[in-house]
């Protein structure tokens, strides 16, 4: 394949798990949900050879690409290095200060929030969604693909199988919401699984800051063995916790918690109170 200079482009590199996404009405699809505006600044991860990156151009938005991966920095330098609106950070993503990115690069003209847009590695999904999470008030809005049973997970209702510690830990802070499903046929090489693209949004009110170091712990113990109870998953609980704030039990019946329901049963809202009742017996 070549591209627009008659030069052969860059292939699809297992090692950092490239799949290009070359289907237009896709592309089409994942800007249309986005809806740039003139004018704002768009944070993208994993532009590749830019097939997103240029619809975002040319519907006027300004782009901050964040890209590691050698070639694909020089192809993108080479497709859009005479755009003033486009801005190349050569750096790994899971490494990056996105505050950084977007104060370097200037907020949105129209005062709104800055926005991100990702098609991602599967192996670095993970990684990556807890990033995000992590700095999550530098955006308004994502739009991202991952995995198909990444998507699943995360917007996962309470009581289905798929919930887990990364659906707690997501609703906690961001609202999710599955946009549309991505066959294999879209990209280049054609994975073996599906994709979907989801917006998450973050929530005006999550846990406290200082209190996200125990709602990991509460999430992660809980679904350690997702076919137990939340009790015996809870007697797991690290000491520095029991001994603080009481037994698996104890814990359970101040948060007015049966013991014997699991893990992927429990709402946000139990999951948010039972981590405030144990903030709130600290004080």
């Amino acid at each position: 394949m070549k591209n627009a200079a008659g030069k052969q482009a860059p292939f699809a590199k297992k090692s950092f798990g490239q799949n290009f996404l070359v289907d237009d009405g896709i592309v089409s699809r994942i800007v249309g949900a986005l809806d740039p505006r003139p004018g704002e600044l768009i944070v993208e991860i994993g532009p590749g050879r830019g097939a997103l990156t240029e619809k975002l151009l040319a519907a006027g938005a300004r782009v901050a690409a964040v890209e590691l991966e050698r070639e694909m920095i020089e192809v993108l330098k080479g497709r859009f290095s005479g755009s003033p609106d486009f801005a190349l950070i050569a750096a790994d993503a899971l490494k990056v200060n996105f505050a950084e990115i977007v104060e370097e690069n200037g907020t949105d003209e129209n005062g709104a929030p800055v926005r991100l847009v990702a098609n991602l590695p599967y192996y670095i999904s993970t990684a990556i969604l807890q990033k995000l999470i992590a700095e999550r008030a530098v955006f308004g809005e994502m739009i991202l693909m991952f995995q198909r049973e990444v998507v699943d997970r995360i917007t996962a209702p309470p009581g289905d199988s798929e919930r887990g510690f990364l659906t707690v830990l997501t609703e906690a802070y961001l609202k999710t919401g599955k946009l549309f499903e991505v066959p294999p046929s879209a990209f280049r090489p054609a994975p073996k699984v599906w994709s979907a693209v989801v917006r998450l949004i973050p929530r005006e009110t999550a846990p406290d800051p200082e209190a996200e170091k125990l709602f990991r712990t509460l999430a992660s113990v809980g679904f350690a063995r997702k076919r137990k109870t939340i009790l015996n998953n809870f007697r797991a609980l690290p000491p520095e916790i029991t001994d603080k704030f009481g037994s698996a039990r104890e814990i359970l019946d101040r948060a007015g918690l049966d013991p014997a329901r699991r893990a992927e049963t429990l709402t946000r809202d139990e999951w948010i109170n039972l981590l405030e009742i144990i903030a709130a017996s600290a004080r």
